[in-house]
């Protein structure tokens, strides 16, 4: 018996040596910001990728190897003059993203002094959960929301239990200007977009030397009562809805149900702009089958060629 349990020992220890060593997870660097800047935290629509239940080409290269800088559509701001950071959207991957924004502002607070929310879809709010007593159990962090969006948040829980434990300030805005700093400035702006529970903003942010104008969600731009040409040529960066490139993307399903502007669209509204003007437009909020994505794509090499950019994951833009 003394020799058999000898054996089984034996096995058990071979059988762990022959096991693959673990691979260590590709590690992400984080550019140092060291003016005010806006810093970009994620590119991607609502759900991420690989989205779940997708198996086509899009998803499935990325289920086996997955991209750490993968992460749904969020911009950071660092305010240099106070050492502050603040966030655009509440994400699924907050945790990440404010992990990158306090490594990229060496020395500042993990939790940011605000929160910017635009609407009440999955994702762009739903990272608020992080903030409450299962997780980082934050003190008054204060979080910009519309009225609607303000009233969804009080009255639904699990959200009112973040402003009922005060792990959160809610701060309703209007459409006038939020002063951050005396060289840091927001401004909600209202757009259409499949407002069910709350309304839909952009924002303008402006800093000491430059501004830039998020509008991450719109149904179409010819529906919005103000003009994108104007903004474009308002602004030094303009982050704008990507989320398709083509109507006919997502095959089957019906797009007047999930309307927005197909970069297709946008490109050719905006076709009569200067080169100078173009530079200034950053795609941003993807779907996970926009080819875009692909920086080997003919989508991309469209964009690229026509002057626009496609948003980055981390990267930098001086304020």
């Amino acid at each position: 018996m003394k020799r058999v349990f000898i054996l089984w020992i034996s096995v058990l220890l071979i059988g762990c040596s022959e096991q693959p060593k673990k691979q260590s997870a590709p590690t992400v660097s984080v550019p140092t910001v060291n003016r005010t800047s806006l810093i970009v935290l994620g590119n991607l629509q609502d759900a991420g990728a690989p989205q779940l239940g997708c198996q086509k080409s899009c998803c499935a290269h990325k289920i086996g190897n997955p991209n750490p800088l993968d992460a749904v559509v969020s911009l950071g701001l660092v305010d240099s003059n106070t050492q502050k950071n603040y966030l655009f959207e509440a994400t699924p991957d907050i945790s990440k993203q404010l992990a990158w924004l306090q490594k990229a502002n060496p020395g500042s607070d993990p939790i940011p002094a605000g929160i910017f929310l635009t609407h009440a879809h999955i994702g762009h709010y739903s990272g608020l959960m992080h903030l409450g007593k299962e997780a980082a159990s934050t003190k008054s962090v204060p979080v910009y929301a519309m009225p609607r969006m303000d009233e969804f948040l009080r009255a639904n829980a699990p959200w009112s239990a973040l402003s009922e434990n005060n792990n959160i300030s809610l701060q309703q805005m209007d459409s006038t200007e939020v002063n951050l700093s005396g060289e840091l400035r927001v401004t909600p702006i209202l757009v259409p977009h499949r407002d069910e529970y709350s309304e839909t903003v952009g924002y303008h942010i402006v800093g000491p030397n430059k501004s830039a104008l998020f509008i991450p969600d719109i149904d179409k731009w010819a529906i919005w009562k103000e003009s994108i040409i104007d903004w474009i040529g308002k602004v030094d960066y303009a982050f704008l809805d990507a989320t398709f490139y083509s109507g006919d993307e997502l095959g089957g399903r019906d797009m007047s149900q999930i309307p927005h502007p197909s970069i297709e669209e946008s490109m050719a509204l905006f076709d009569s702009l200067t080169y100078e003007l173009k530079s200034r437009v950053y795609f941003i909020h993807f779907n996970h089958t926009n080819p875009a994505l692909d920086p080997s794509s003919e989508a991309t090499k469209t964009i690229l060629n026509k002057g626009y950019h496609i948003a980055q994951p981390l990267e930098v833009f001086a304020l």
